[in-house]
Protein backbone atom coordinates (compact mmCIF):
# COMPACT_ATOMS: atom_id res chain seq x y z
CA UNK A 1 0.00 0.00 0.00
CA UNK A 2 1.21 3.37 -0.52
CA UNK A 3 -0.33 5.19 2.10
CA UNK A 4 -1.41 8.62 2.44
CA UNK A 5 0.43 10.20 5.47
CA UNK A 6 -3.21 11.37 6.65
CA UNK A 7 -6.90 9.21 6.59
CA UNK A 8 -9.04 11.45 3.89
CA UNK A 9 -12.88 11.37 2.92
CA UNK A 10 -11.27 9.11 -0.28
CA UNK A 11 -10.68 6.39 2.42
CA UNK A 12 -14.11 5.84 3.09
CA UNK A 13 -15.90 6.42 -0.82
CA UNK A 14 -15.75 2.18 -1.53
CA UNK A 15 -12.92 2.73 -4.24
CA UNK A 16 -9.15 2.26 -4.47
CA UNK A 17 -7.94 3.97 -1.57
CA UNK A 18 -10.81 2.20 0.85
CA UNK A 19 -9.36 -1.26 -0.92
CA UNK A 20 -5.47 -0.38 -0.14
CA UNK A 21 -6.99 0.59 3.50
CA UNK A 22 -8.51 -2.69 4.22
CA UNK A 23 -5.90 -4.78 2.87
CA UNK A 24 -2.65 -2.60 3.76
CA UNK A 25 -3.50 -2.05 7.37
CA UNK A 26 -6.60 -4.32 8.67
CA UNK A 27 -6.49 -7.61 6.41
CA UNK A 28 -2.87 -7.28 6.42
CA UNK A 29 -2.75 -7.23 10.58
CA UNK A 30 -5.36 -9.21 11.30
CA UNK A 31 -5.10 -12.10 8.24
CA UNK A 32 -6.50 -15.48 9.81
CA UNK A 33 -8.32 -18.48 8.04
CA UNK A 34 -11.48 -16.97 8.55
CA UNK A 35 -11.17 -13.60 7.56
CA UNK A 36 -12.84 -12.65 3.95
CA UNK A 37 -12.84 -9.05 3.12
CA UNK A 38 -14.00 -8.96 0.42
CA UNK A 39 -17.27 -11.14 1.21
CA UNK A 40 -20.68 -10.04 2.93
CA UNK A 41 -20.93 -12.51 5.42
CA UNK A 42 -18.43 -15.29 6.66
CA UNK A 43 -19.37 -19.06 7.46
CA UNK A 44 -18.69 -20.02 11.89
CA UNK A 45 -17.93 -22.93 12.97
CA UNK A 46 -19.73 -23.50 16.49
CA UNK A 47 -19.58 -26.71 18.54
CA UNK A 48 -21.89 -25.82 21.72
CA UNK A 49 -24.11 -22.56 22.97
CA UNK A 50 -23.66 -19.63 21.51
CA UNK A 51 -23.07 -16.50 23.63
CA UNK A 52 -23.21 -13.34 21.79
CA UNK A 53 -22.27 -9.50 22.54
CA UNK A 54 -21.64 -6.04 21.56
CA UNK A 55 -19.67 -3.22 22.48
CA UNK A 56 -18.67 0.42 21.27
CA UNK A 57 -15.15 2.12 22.29
CA UNK A 58 -14.37 5.68 22.39
CA UNK A 59 -11.69 5.96 24.57
CA UNK A 60 -9.12 9.55 24.79
CA UNK A 61 -6.82 9.92 23.93
CA UNK A 62 -6.35 6.80 21.78
CA UNK A 63 -3.11 5.81 23.74
CA UNK A 64 -2.54 5.41 27.44
CA UNK A 65 -0.19 3.86 29.20
CA UNK A 66 -0.59 0.38 29.75
CA UNK A 67 -2.70 0.07 26.57
CA UNK A 68 -5.10 1.89 23.78
CA UNK A 69 -7.77 1.80 21.94
CA UNK A 70 -7.26 -1.56 20.01
CA UNK A 71 -6.39 -3.56 22.27
CA UNK A 72 -9.01 -2.22 24.67
CA UNK A 73 -11.33 -2.93 22.04
CA UNK A 74 -10.78 -6.78 22.06
CA UNK A 75 -9.96 -7.26 25.71
CA UNK A 76 -13.70 -5.43 26.52
CA UNK A 77 -15.60 -7.54 23.87
CA UNK A 78 -13.88 -10.78 25.49
CA UNK A 79 -14.54 -9.73 28.90
CA UNK A 80 -18.14 -9.49 28.36
CA UNK A 81 -17.98 -13.02 26.86
CA UNK A 82 -15.65 -14.51 29.36
CA UNK A 83 -17.26 -13.23 32.54
CA UNK A 84 -20.70 -14.76 31.14
CA UNK A 85 -19.52 -18.01 30.96
CA UNK A 86 -18.02 -18.34 27.54
CA UNK A 87 -14.41 -18.96 25.46
CA UNK A 88 -14.66 -16.57 22.77
CA UNK A 89 -13.96 -17.19 19.68
CA UNK A 90 -14.89 -14.66 16.94
CA UNK A 91 -15.11 -11.11 16.77
CA UNK A 92 -16.09 -8.30 14.51
CA UNK A 93 -14.66 -5.05 13.79
CA UNK A 94 -16.10 -1.76 12.95
CA UNK A 95 -14.14 1.12 12.31
CA UNK A 96 -15.15 5.09 12.15
CA UNK A 97 -12.25 7.22 11.05
CA UNK A 98 -12.44 10.57 11.06
CA UNK A 99 -10.53 12.45 8.18
CA UNK A 100 -7.07 14.16 9.33
CA UNK A 101 -6.21 10.67 12.03
CA UNK A 102 -2.70 9.90 11.03
CA UNK A 103 -2.05 6.70 9.09
CA UNK A 104 0.66 5.90 11.23
CA UNK A 105 -1.55 6.18 14.60
CA UNK A 106 -4.15 4.08 13.04
CA UNK A 107 -1.48 1.12 11.84
CA UNK A 108 -0.14 0.81 15.57
CA UNK A 109 -3.72 0.57 16.58
CA UNK A 110 -5.24 -1.79 14.44
CA UNK A 111 -1.45 -3.86 15.21
CA UNK A 112 -2.09 -3.35 18.79
CA UNK A 113 -5.70 -5.03 18.44
CA UNK A 114 -4.32 -7.81 16.21
CA UNK A 115 -1.93 -8.64 18.73
CA UNK A 116 -4.47 -8.93 21.35
CA UNK A 117 -6.29 -10.84 19.18
CA UNK A 118 -4.14 -13.73 18.51
CA UNK A 119 -3.08 -13.49 22.68
CA UNK A 120 -6.95 -14.37 23.34
CA UNK A 121 -6.84 -17.08 21.03
CA UNK A 122 -9.84 -15.20 18.84
CA UNK A 123 -10.47 -14.44 15.18
CA UNK A 124 -11.33 -11.20 13.81
CA UNK A 125 -13.96 -12.74 10.52
CA UNK A 126 -15.91 -9.49 10.08
CA UNK A 127 -15.63 -5.59 9.58
CA UNK A 128 -16.66 -2.57 8.09
CA UNK A 129 -14.53 0.96 7.93
CA UNK A 130 -15.94 4.37 7.46
CA UNK A 131 -14.54 7.52 7.14
CA UNK A 132 -16.50 10.80 8.81
CA UNK A 133 -15.53 14.19 7.88
CA UNK A 134 -12.80 16.31 10.07
CA UNK A 135 -14.82 17.20 13.56
CA UNK A 136 -17.34 15.08 13.48
CA UNK A 137 -15.54 11.64 15.41
CA UNK A 138 -12.70 11.57 18.31
CA UNK A 139 -10.28 10.36 15.95
CA UNK A 140 -10.78 6.95 15.87
CA UNK A 141 -14.05 4.86 16.71
CA UNK A 142 -14.03 0.93 17.07
CA UNK A 143 -17.12 -1.23 17.79
CA UNK A 144 -16.61 -4.73 17.99
CA UNK A 145 -19.30 -7.77 18.73
CA UNK A 146 -18.51 -11.24 19.92
CA UNK A 147 -19.36 -14.95 19.37
CA UNK A 148 -18.01 -17.63 22.48
CA UNK A 149 -19.13 -20.70 23.52
CA UNK A 150 -20.54 -21.67 26.68
CA UNK A 151 -17.81 -23.54 28.70
CA UNK A 152 -19.75 -24.01 32.52
CA UNK A 153 -22.46 -26.71 32.12
CA UNK A 154 -24.36 -23.92 34.95
CA UNK A 155 -25.44 -20.62 33.64
CA UNK A 156 -24.48 -17.58 35.27
CA UNK A 157 -26.51 -14.95 36.30
CA UNK A 158 -27.96 -12.70 39.16
CA UNK A 159 -30.81 -14.59 39.72
CA UNK A 160 -28.13 -16.86 40.83
CA UNK A 161 -27.56 -14.76 43.97
CA UNK A 162 -27.66 -15.55 47.73
CA UNK A 163 -28.23 -13.96 51.35
CA UNK A 164 -24.64 -14.52 52.65
CA UNK A 165 -22.75 -15.16 49.21
CA UNK A 166 -19.17 -13.79 49.39
CA UNK A 167 -18.19 -11.28 46.95
CA UNK A 168 -14.74 -11.49 45.80
CA UNK A 169 -12.66 -9.10 43.23
CA UNK A 170 -9.83 -10.08 40.89
CA UNK A 171 -7.47 -6.68 41.83
CA UNK A 172 -6.75 -3.49 42.60
CA UNK A 173 -10.39 -1.20 41.30
CA UNK A 174 -9.86 2.39 39.32
CA UNK A 175 -6.62 1.64 38.05
CA UNK A 176 -7.90 2.16 34.07
CA UNK A 177 -10.24 5.76 34.56
CA UNK A 178 -7.12 7.23 36.96
CA UNK A 179 -4.57 5.89 34.19
CA UNK A 180 -6.71 7.59 31.31
CA UNK A 181 -7.22 10.83 33.66
CA UNK A 182 -3.56 11.07 33.83
CA UNK A 183 -2.72 10.63 30.23
CA UNK A 184 -5.51 13.21 29.39
CA UNK A 185 -3.01 16.22 31.58
CA UNK A 186 -6.49 18.09 32.26
CA UNK A 187 -5.00 18.80 35.88
CA UNK A 188 -1.52 18.98 35.61
CA UNK A 189 -1.25 15.59 37.19
CA UNK A 190 1.68 13.22 35.96
CA UNK A 191 2.12 9.47 37.22
CA UNK A 192 3.55 6.22 36.34
CA UNK A 193 0.31 4.00 36.60
CA UNK A 194 -0.69 1.37 33.92
CA UNK A 195 -4.10 0.89 32.83
CA UNK A 196 -5.43 -2.93 33.64
CA UNK A 197 -6.25 -3.53 30.51
CA UNK A 198 -5.81 -6.72 29.70
CA UNK A 199 -8.48 -10.11 28.79
CA UNK A 200 -9.53 -11.33 31.80
CA UNK A 201 -10.35 -15.33 30.67
CA UNK A 202 -7.71 -16.97 32.72
CA UNK A 203 -9.44 -15.35 35.74
CA UNK A 204 -13.00 -16.62 34.69
CA UNK A 205 -11.97 -19.90 33.29
CA UNK A 206 -10.35 -21.00 36.62
CA UNK A 207 -13.37 -21.01 38.20
CA UNK A 208 -15.76 -22.22 36.00
CA UNK A 209 -15.79 -25.63 37.52
CA UNK A 210 -16.95 -24.40 40.50
CA UNK A 211 -20.85 -25.49 40.84
CA UNK A 212 -20.59 -22.31 43.66
CA UNK A 213 -19.81 -19.80 41.32
CA UNK A 214 -22.50 -17.64 41.04
CA UNK A 215 -22.52 -14.96 38.71
CA UNK A 216 -19.47 -12.40 37.30
CA UNK A 217 -19.15 -9.16 35.84
CA UNK A 218 -16.08 -7.28 34.98
CA UNK A 219 -16.51 -3.47 36.26
CA UNK A 220 -16.02 -1.41 33.41
CA UNK A 221 -18.43 2.01 33.29
CA UNK A 222 -19.16 2.72 36.85
CA UNK A 223 -16.66 0.55 38.58
CA UNK A 224 -17.35 -1.91 41.21
CA UNK A 225 -19.62 0.42 42.94
CA UNK A 226 -21.82 0.29 39.84
CA UNK A 227 -21.82 -3.90 39.85
CA UNK A 228 -22.78 -3.65 43.58
CA UNK A 229 -25.66 -1.40 42.92
CA UNK A 230 -26.64 -3.94 40.01
CA UNK A 231 -26.35 -7.01 42.31
CA UNK A 232 -28.62 -5.25 44.59
CA UNK A 233 -31.53 -3.93 42.59
CA UNK A 234 -31.91 -7.47 40.59
CA UNK A 235 -31.88 -9.49 43.79
CA UNK A 236 -33.80 -6.87 46.55
CA UNK A 237 -30.51 -7.69 48.74
CA UNK A 238 -28.32 -5.43 50.36
CA UNK A 239 -24.43 -5.51 49.82
CA UNK A 240 -22.32 -5.23 52.08
CA UNK A 241 -18.36 -4.37 50.65
CA UNK A 242 -15.26 -3.78 53.23
CA UNK A 243 -13.41 -0.58 52.95
CA UNK A 244 -10.10 -2.22 54.74
CA UNK A 245 -9.75 -5.20 52.05
CA UNK A 246 -10.68 -3.85 48.84
CA UNK A 247 -7.11 -3.67 46.98
CA UNK A 248 -6.55 0.10 45.79
CA UNK A 249 -3.39 1.18 44.05
CA UNK A 250 -1.66 3.85 46.04
CA UNK A 251 -1.46 6.19 43.33
CA UNK A 252 -5.22 6.05 42.44
CA UNK A 253 -6.17 6.43 45.93
CA UNK A 254 -4.03 9.28 46.03
CA UNK A 255 -5.35 10.78 43.08
CA UNK A 256 -8.77 10.15 44.45
CA UNK A 257 -8.18 11.77 47.41
CA UNK A 258 -7.02 15.23 45.60
CA UNK A 259 -9.63 15.74 43.21
CA UNK A 260 -12.58 14.29 45.02
CA UNK A 261 -12.90 10.91 42.83
CA UNK A 262 -14.10 7.70 44.67
CA UNK A 263 -12.39 4.76 43.56
CA UNK A 264 -15.68 2.49 43.80
CA UNK A 265 -17.02 4.69 40.94
CA UNK A 266 -13.71 4.23 38.37
CA UNK A 267 -13.59 2.09 35.49
CA UNK A 268 -11.51 -1.15 35.18
CA UNK A 269 -10.91 -2.94 32.32
CA UNK A 270 -8.72 -6.19 33.48
CA UNK A 271 -10.85 -7.15 36.86
CA UNK A 272 -13.34 -9.55 37.54
CA UNK A 273 -15.65 -9.08 40.28
CA UNK A 274 -17.42 -12.46 41.19
CA UNK A 275 -20.00 -13.96 43.62
CA UNK A 276 -19.79 -17.26 45.09
CA UNK A 277 -21.45 -19.61 47.81
CA UNK A 278 -19.61 -18.84 50.92
CA UNK A 279 -18.06 -22.39 51.33
CA UNK A 280 -16.45 -22.25 48.00
CA UNK A 281 -15.14 -18.71 48.36
CA UNK A 282 -11.70 -19.81 49.76
CA UNK A 283 -11.09 -21.55 47.24
CA UNK A 284 -12.07 -19.06 44.88
CA UNK A 285 -9.79 -16.52 45.92
CA UNK A 286 -6.75 -19.15 46.03
CA UNK A 287 -7.04 -20.33 42.24
CA UNK A 288 -6.93 -16.84 41.80
CA UNK A 289 -3.77 -15.76 43.70
CA UNK A 290 -2.38 -18.37 42.09
CA UNK A 291 -2.37 -16.16 38.59
CA UNK A 292 -0.10 -13.29 37.90
CA UNK A 293 -3.64 -11.72 37.26
CA UNK A 294 -4.98 -12.41 40.16
CA UNK A 295 -2.39 -12.06 43.09
CA UNK A 296 -4.05 -9.10 44.60
CA UNK A 297 -7.43 -10.31 44.45
CA UNK A 298 -9.51 -10.33 47.52
CA UNK A 299 -12.99 -11.23 49.02
CA UNK A 300 -14.14 -7.61 49.81
CA UNK A 301 -17.87 -8.51 51.14
CA UNK A 302 -21.15 -10.27 51.15
CA UNK A 303 -24.55 -10.56 50.31
CA UNK A 304 -26.88 -9.29 53.22
CA UNK A 305 -30.28 -10.17 53.43
CA UNK A 306 -31.13 -8.39 56.78
CA UNK A 307 -30.58 -5.16 56.15
CA UNK A 308 -31.87 -2.40 52.98
CA UNK A 309 -31.73 -3.57 49.95
CA UNK A 310 -28.79 -0.96 49.69
CA UNK A 311 -25.09 -0.49 49.12
CA UNK A 312 -23.38 -0.12 52.69
CA UNK A 313 -19.63 0.27 52.74
CA UNK A 314 -18.04 -0.55 56.04
CA UNK A 315 -15.70 1.58 56.95
CA UNK A 316 -11.90 1.21 57.82
CA UNK A 317 -12.82 3.72 61.26
CA UNK A 318 -15.73 1.17 61.65
CA UNK A 319 -18.20 3.15 60.95
CA UNK A 320 -20.97 2.85 57.38
CA UNK A 321 -22.17 4.76 54.19
CA UNK A 322 -23.92 4.28 51.23
CA UNK A 323 -22.41 4.03 48.17
CA UNK A 324 -25.24 5.86 46.18
CA UNK A 325 -26.12 4.59 42.42
CA UNK A 326 -23.88 6.55 40.26
CA UNK A 327 -25.72 9.56 38.16
CA UNK A 328 -22.89 11.78 37.03
CA UNK A 329 -19.89 10.53 34.53
CA UNK A 330 -16.96 11.44 36.83
CA UNK A 331 -14.45 10.36 33.77
CA UNK A 332 -16.20 10.59 30.45
CA UNK A 333 -14.61 8.58 27.33
CA UNK A 334 -12.34 6.53 29.07
CA UNK A 335 -13.10 3.37 26.97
Amino acid sequence: MNQERWITLAHGNGGRFMRELIDGIFARHLANPGLDVRADAVALELDGEALFTTDGFTVQPLEFPGGDIGMLAVHGTVNDLAVAGAIPRYLSLSAIIEEGLETELLERLVASLAAAAREAEVQVVAGDTKVVPRGHGGGLYFITSGVGIRANPIPLGLDRIQAGDSILVSGPVGDHGICVLLAREEFGLQGELNSDCASVLPLTRTLLDLPGLRFMRDPTRGGLATVAHEISQVTGLGVRLWEAVIPVHEPVRSVCDMLGYDPYYLACEGRVVAVVAPEQAAEALTRWQRLPQGHEAAIIGRIDATGPAAVVLETELGGERLLDELEDDPLPRIC
